[in-house]
């Protein structure tokens, strides 16, 4: 398996089912899709000829990578446009692995050849989604987008014309709010490349960007908030003399199959368990970006999409997220309606999305600065964590604070030292 996350797609018209030359053998190649709507998806790339012979070895190949995409936290997309041959050889196997696969992602087919398609959907697999378009899958991901450990058992289905609903609606305006928020830190980062390795021109950083983003399983969005926040270099290494860091001892997060170097996993982990302790059926976690000083959406669960929406803008101050971090301890509003904490507009906003108390806690460093904050939402009024719910979730916030540090410190600058060091030798 190589991979290669610089090829460029297979042509968006639609194959023929007739092969041309002789058979080639099936080859998969992965990349990783970056940055909103689709942040998290895992494209598996397939090209070549499947018979009943290499159907077997196909099968295991694909159970890998399917494996790899689970422990990574990703969304895995088959991308079947070159693959050859196949009917019931294809149908064997996929069938198989959905069974293998219950209780985890749906395998989601893009592109897939006609006779691939009506053999899948007349079979009905489980655990198995077709579309047409590669675009239109990852529209569904964004929509769809929630924990491995949550997903529902989804029925395998043709995908019907894209009919956008409200809710749909509000999901583009928010990604597209996010995109706006982020891209001129890209922006930033390209320049700071260009002028610091002599770089031809903006897309020539966006790719080693990209290439290392990639590699390092670090989001697009805080590989370049590092770039432009970190101090710049000065030598041959970005960062002389630093050692390993041995992951810290994590009080709960540190339950085992949970990988600290992927931090789409780490902070889904830390939501899931400030839910559980706090018995909330809504709540989000944000960060601080370094390169801006805000804090920025990472991970939610159970928030209606205008709130999310609301979130996305991050101009009100007078929030108790805001409060939480400024103030650097917890903020408890047990009835929105009255508190006078809140702004006009953030209690309207809440108040129409059904939350009527919430809880933030600020995730704070050993040097005592706010890197995050941790909120849950409740639908009735009146709602404070108890005092042995309140200080389960501090030690989380701890936990949250302790792996954040090591994630800065180890997964990201290792990213920046390759990332130096791959622009340096290309000079």
């Amino acid at each position: 398996m190589k991979a290669s996350p610089d090829r460029p797609g297979p042509p968006s018209g639609p194959p023929s089912d007739a092969p041309s030359g002789p058979p080639a053998p099936l080859v998969i190649e992965t990349s990783v899709v970056e940055g909103l709507p689709a942040e998290g998806a895992l494209l598996l790339r397939m090209s070549g000829s499947l018979d009943a012979q290499g159907a077997e070895a196909w099968s295991e190949e694909l159970r890998g990578h399917l494996y790899q995409a689970d422990r990574a936290g990703l969304r895995p997309v088959l991308d079947m446009a070159h693959v050859q041959v196949g009917g019931a050889a294809v149908l064997r196997t996929l069938s198989e692995t959905a069974r293998v696969r219950t209780g985890r992602p749906d395998l989601i087919i893009v592109r897939a050849r006609p006779g691939v398609r009506e053999a899948v959907h007349l079979a009905r697999l489980d655990g198995v989604r077709l579309f047409a378009t590669l675009d239109e899958a990852l529209r569904e991901l964004a929509r769809t987008a929630t924990r491995v450990e949550e997903l529902p058992a989804w029925r395998s289905q043709m995908s019907d014309p894209l009919r956008p609903s409200y809710e749909e609606l509000y999901k583009e305006v928010r990604a597209l709010r996010a995109r706006v928020r982020t891209a001129p830190v890209i922006g930033m980062a390209q320049g700071t490349l260009m002028v610091r390795y002599g770089l031809p021109d903006s897309g020539s950083a966006f790719r080693v960007l990209r290439e290392t983003s990639q590699r390092f399983n670090v989001p697009l969005r805080v590989l370049v908030s590092a770039v432009v926040a970190a101090r710049p270099p000065a030598g041959e290494e970005w960062f002389p003399g630093r050692l390993p860091l041995p992951v810290p001892q994590l009080r709960l997060l540190g339950r085992s199959g949970r990988d600290p170097r992927c931090r789409r996993q780490m902070t889904d982990a830390v939501l899931h368990e400030s839910l559980a302790v706090g018995r909330a059926p809504a709540g989000y976690v944000q960060f601080v970006d370094p390169a801006v000083g805000t804090l920025t959406p990472e991970t939610h669960y159970g928030c209606a999409e205008t709130f999310l929406d609301h979130l996305v803008r991050g101009r009100d101050e007078n929030t108790p997220d805001a409060l939480a971090r400024t103030r650097r301890r917890r903020v408890s509003v047990p009835d929105v309606a009255v508190d006078t904490l809140l702004s006009e507009d953030w209690r309207r906003v809440l108040l129409t999305t059904g939350t009527r108390a919430l809880h933030s806690v600020p995730v704070l460093s050993s040097a005592g600065s706010c890197t995050g904050v941790i909120t849950l939402q409740w639908a009735e009024a009146g709602h404070r964590p108890t005092a042995a719910q309140a200080e389960a979730i501090a030690v989380l916030a701890a936990d949250t604070a302790a792996w954040l540090s090591w994630y800065h410190r180890s997964v990201l600058l290792d990213a920046l030292e390759h990332l130096h060091r791959a622009l340096r030798d290309s000079g």
